[in-house]
Formats: C-alpha cells, sequence, structure tokens
C-alpha cells in the first residue's frame, strides 16, 4: 500500500512559527511533527510515500530528501495552488497504482493505528475507509454520522445545538484510485475550496461503501502554539535514557535524559527529566532544565539559567540569569542576560492568547510566550504570560512586553535621567 502525506499549508494559527516554515516541521519531543506520520507508516510496512508540498517545502525536502535514512521511499509533488484537501490528493494521481492511505502531516499518531486502518481495509475492502475519533467537544472539527459502519454524513464545525454527534474526522483515510474521478468531479465548497470531504459525501450519495473505524488509541492534533508544549509532554512520558554526549562531574539527573552526540553538560547542572537535548549543545554550569523541556541542536544555554516545561529549538542561545517558563523559543533566537519569561498571571487565571486577531482561551494555567525565528531580547527584559514575539524582532534592555509584538520590530524603552552633583 502506497501513502500520501499533505504537508502543503503553512498553518496560520501557529505564527510566528509557521512563517519560516510549514507547521508540519514544528519540533515536539525532539522530532518534526510529519516525522511521526512517516515512521507510523513505515512502521506498519508502508515505504512508499507521495508527499504533498507547498508553502516553505524547502524545509521538508531538506530534512527528508528521498527518505532512505527515515527507510522510505518519498516522492515530492508540489501544489502551486493551495486549493484544498481534494485538490492536493488529487496532485498525487500520477503516482498512485492502488490502494493508498492518505493523511495530514500536522497530526500525530500511535502507529498501532496505521495497523488496524490497513488491517481493517483488507478485511472489509469498501471504496473509502475513514477514521474517526470520539470526543467531548466536536466543534472545531468535521463531525461524522454514520448507521453502523457506514458513512451517511459529514458536518464541518457544526453548532452546538447541531445534533450531529461526538465522532469526528481524524483526517486519515484509505481510497481506492476510483477516488480521483471523484475528486475531478468536486465542486468548490463555500470557503473557497476542493474539499474531500465533499469528494466522499459525493461517493456516500452513490451508495458506494464508504466505511469508517472508530480508534480510540492516541491522535494528537496539534493546532495552535501551546498544543506543541501538550503534545511534547504527552510524548515524553515514554522517552528513554540516552547520553551520547560528555556529563561533567557534577551534573544531577533525576528521571528519563537523551542527550544528543557532542553536546556538554557542564558542572553544577540540575536535569529533571524528561527532557531532550539534541546535538551539539552546550548547556550550564549552574543550569536547571526542568521536565517535559525539549532543546534541539546547537543550543547554549547559559550560567544559572533555569528552563521549564519549554521547546527551544535549534541554534537559539539563553544566556545567564535568565528564566524561561513553559514557552516555545524559535530557531536562532538569543536571549540575554536576566530576561525572564513569566509563565503564570497575576490573578492565577488561564492564561489567554491571540490567534489569527481572537483571543483565545488556552486552558492553560501556565503558559509563557512564543518567539518566532531570530528574536533578539536585551538583558532584564520581561515577557508576560501568552504574547508572542514575531520572527527578527528586538526587544530591547529593560522592557516589560504585555501584548504582541510583530515580525521586524524594534521595541525599545525610554527612560529619562536626572542628573546631579554628588559629593
Amino acid at each position: 500500500m502506497q501513502a500520501v502525506i499533505l504537508t502543503a499549508g503553512e498553518g496560520t494559527r501557529m505564527r510566528p512559527l509557521t512563517l519560516t516554515r510549514p507547521k508540519t516541521m514544528l519540533p515536539v519531543a525532539g522530532k518534526p511533527i510529519l516525522q511521526y506520520s512517516v515512521d507510523a507508516l513505515r512502521d506498519n510496512g508502508v515505504h512508499d510515500i507521495v508527499m504533498i508540498t507547498g508553502y516553505h517545502e524547502e524545509a521538508v525536502r531538506s530534512h527528508f530528501g528521498d527518505g532512505s535514512g527515515s527507510g522510505v521511499n518519498i516522492t515530492y509533488v508540489r501544489q502551486e495552488e493551495r486549493l484544498g484537501t481534494a485538490h492536493a490528493i488529487g496532485q498525487a494521481s500520477e503516482l498512485i497504482d492502488d490502494e493508498f492511505i492518505v493523511l495530514n502531516g500536522d497530526i500525530i499518531t500511535d502507529p498501532g493505528l496505521m495497523g488496524d486502518l490497513i488491517g481493517s481495509y483488507h478485511e472489509r475492502k469498501p471504496e473509502t475507509l475513514m477514521v474517526l475519533r470520539e470526543v467531548p467537544d466536536p466543534s472545531f472539527f468535521g463531525v461524522v454520522k454514520v448507521e453502523g459502519d457506514r458513512v451517511r454524513e459529514i458536518i464541518e464545525k457544526p453548532g452546538p445545538d447541531a445534533g450531529a454527534g461526538n465522532l469526528i474526522n481524524t483526517g486519515i483515510y484509505v481510497f481506492s484510485p476510483a477516488v480521483f474521478d471523484y475528486i475531478e468531479r468536486t465542486p468548490l465548497s463555500r470557503r473557497g475550496e476542493y474539499e474531500i470531504t465533499d469528494t466522499i459525501m459525493m461517493q456516500v450519495r452513490d451508495d458506494l461503501p464508504v466505511r469508517a473505524i472508530i480508534s480510540d488509541r492516541d491522535w494528537i492534533d496539534v493546532g495552535r502554539p501551546w498544543e506543541l508544549l501538550e503534545a511534547s509532554e504527552r510524548l515524553m512520558k515514554d522517552l528513554e535514557d540516552s547520553v551520547e554526549g560528555d556529563v561533567e562531574d557534577g551534573v544531577t539527573i533525576h528521571g528519563p535524559v537523551a542527550i544528543g552526540e557532542g553536546t556538554i553538560i557542564r558542572s553544577g547542572t540540575y536535569i529533571q527529566g524528561p527532557v531532550y537535548i539534541g546535538r551539539n549543545c552546550d548547556i550550564g554550569p549552574n543550569s536547571y532544565l526542568r521536565a517535559h523541556t525539549c532543546i534541539g541542536d546547537g543550543v547554549s544555554i547559559g550560567n544559572a539559567v533555569e528552563v521549564k516545561n519549554s521547546i527551544i529549538m535549534d541554534g537559539t542561545n539563553i544566556n545567564h540569569l535568565s528564566y524561561v517558563g513553559d514557552s516555545v523559543i524559535g530557531m536562532n533566537c538569543n536571549i540575554a542576560a536576566g530576561t525572564n519569561i513569566a509563565n503564570l498571571r497575576f490573578d492565577d487565571g488561564p492564561v489567554r492568547m491571540v490567534v489569527k486577531d481572537d483571543v483565545v482561551e488556552t486552558g492553560r494555567r501556565k503558559l509563557g510566550a512564543v518567539f518566532g525565528d531570530g528574536v533578539k531580547t536585551g538583558i532584564n527584559s520581561s515577557f508576560n504570560p501568552g504574547v508572542k514575539v514575531g520572527k527578527d524582532s528586538c526587544i530591547g534592555a529593560g522592557c516589560v512586553i504585555s501584548r504582541d509584538v510583530p515580525s521586524d520590530r524594534l521595541v525599545i524603552l525610554r527612560q529619562e535621567h536626572t542628573t546631579m552633583e554628588y559629593r
């Protein structure tokens, strides 16, 4: 069986993190979101993968190449215009010979789900097979109505009074090649896109066997910045000890820790696992890395720095006497000495964050900041919970940031000084 992975979109709700990469290439527990799908397919015998790319496709191609490093064979097709999921899947028509799996590249699943899907398809041989999941709040998803195992209706993001049920579409399918004929005839949706759910409903109306399996295996939909932290927390619970770098005398480690090749952990550092540290990092001395922290490659964390439950991407420096709590920090940032990123509101209420111009309740009591790539902070700068700083912005010394800062901005603090004779 072949597979098609959709990874052409940006993921606008993840900005500023996706201004420089597609959402599928954001790191969770030490590897890109997209890598989990590739690994799950490979582990279930699917080695021939077509990736539908578009936005910042160079990030995907650079990481995966021809797929041989991941034990698969990857062919790339660029979706020049992102006109919806049906349009994206249709781009692979010339490369598909038989039944094929389709999945969105921005989800993380238990690898066993792929095995369940393949086994169920071979047993039932439907025209289309969908994976569904029961959730408490289906309002952000497409809800699927079924009779037995047959799909009868798909309702996109139903309101609370729609009576649509709680079975959602996970974005994981098996199709026969006949789906391409239906894709060709799929009309534009109200959103101006060619959507695969409309394609499937055409099959349903033609009384083709469109069936569903309901899975309770792990399925993580990563759509907003704080969900990266939640996904990392869930995946790192299974982290295994692996120390390939150099750990000096005087380092204290509790719990599972993965330390990459070429990394040095300097004396006096205290690590409270699970913690993932990439390659060629320089940590300490006297740093404190707390549980569920995930550090990329080439990161420097200086003297007396505390990092709690955060994702720190490649090439970032966090200099001495700084605190980073429950935050996502992009690549090649420079966090100056004495920077404090707060993760708890003064009134102890849930943290809010602006997502696509809407103020959203994150549901998290503790959440720090989100920095795009290339952010620089000045000494003794501070950041309130839930703020975002766009790529390549610079925050001057002593600034207190309480609202989002766009990309490519310089924020400075102006002070009046009085100078007088002292003696």
